[in-house]
């Protein structure tokens, strides 16, 4: 552990303990269970999101891929009675082809990734509007879907099997990211993609590479996701979830210009953002503010950033001026 993530794993704690003194029920069991949940939930799509960040990109798009894979899946499952195991591949290889896509405009076309993702945000949600007619669809009376439910949003020894998918989906994107040579080439095009490419790695692919591992995870979540909401509403399903994982990334200490970050600071970003969000509901505070407070928590997460990259180069700009002074 890092100080970045030692740091942010302090600041939840005594975040946790100033809530917890001003209401005990944050402790409570149901309470807690309920927050491993939606860390599970949202931890999994925001290492996807990492990934890209650690690339020098980003995704917008996450929130729209939840509603569109969202309608096809429950029309996949709850009205063409299609075998569960069937769709979630279908779902699964969607979002490999939604991220292929992405990576290959970014690095086949040169387009930017923040365009890229603003048109998969408003394609695939206007897509999704179209693909149900604008209306809610619904798990029903769907049969044979006891299996993949208890899988999806049950528990085991009172943990959600979430948060149980996420500590999965935690060890073996670490493994990738800090325990092989493709996670090296991450950092390696994220810190200087030129110099990454002269030295002889294929940019092009690692980029692109990245973008799928987003958009698997991001389609993993979405099957998560609609067990426990039950339906799936085109146009309001997933909305700003992206933010949540931007937050959560640059909270984990994913650096906005790239080459930096880890999985375990992303996860605490996750736990961070929950708790804050926890913190919001439990003491009454207006559930409009949850959007102002995470806008809050980003600005912070970048003002820190910054202040970090400027301490990096400081003695680099030291050194350059004394040389240039004894060269005078």
């Amino acid at each position: 552990m890092g100080r970045k993530e030692l740091g942010l794993a302090v600041l939840i704690v005594g975040i946790a303990a100033i809530t917890a003194g001003l209401n005990p029920q944050f402790l409570s069991t149901v309470n807690l269970m309920n927050m491993a949940n939606l860390i599970g939930l949202f931890g999994i799509f925001s290492i996807g999101q990492g990934l890209i960040i650690i690339t020098g990109g980003i995704d917008l798009s996450v929130g729209s891929i939840f509603a569109l894979l969202g309608v096809v899946f429950l029309d996949l499952t709850a009205n063409m009675g299609i075998a569960w195991p069937i769709a979630v591949l279908v779902v699964l290889a969607l979002g490999l082809l939604m991220g292929l896509v992405h990576g290959l405009l970014v690095t086949r076309l040169g387009l930017q990734p923040f365009v890229v993702t603003l048109c998969g945000l408003l394609i695939y949600r206007g897509a999704a509007r179209y693909y149900t007619g604008d209306s809610t669809i619904s798990l029903g009376y769907a049969e044979g879907l006891d299996a993949i439910t208890w899988l999806a949003a049950g528990r085991s020894f009172g943990v959600p099997h979430s948060f149980f998918a996420l500590i999965l989906v935690a060890i073996v994107v670490g493994v990738v990211l800090h325990r092989s040579v493709f996670g090296r080439y991450l950092f390696g095009v994220g810190r200087n993609e030129e110099a990454a490419r002269y030295s002889g790695i294929r940019t092009g692919a690692v980029v692109t590479g990245a973008y799928v591992l987003g958009g698997l995870l991001a389609a993993f979540s979405t099957i998560l996701l609609v067990f426990y909401t039950s339906s799936v509403s085109p146009s309001s399903f997933g909305n700003f979830y992206e933010l949540y994982a931007i937050a959560a990334a640059v909270l984990g200490g994913c650096s906005l210009r790239g080459g930096e970050g880890s999985v375990l600071g992303i996860v605490l970003g996750t736990v961070l953002l929950q708790v804050l969000q926890n913190l919001v509901n439990i003491l009454g505070i207006p559930s409009s503010l949850n959007f102002a407070v995470m806008g809050g928590v980003i600005l912070i997460g970048a003002l820190a950033d910054r202040q970090l990259a400027r301490r990096k180069t400081a003695p680099a700009r030291v050194a350059a001026k004394g040389a240039v002074a004894a060269a005078e």
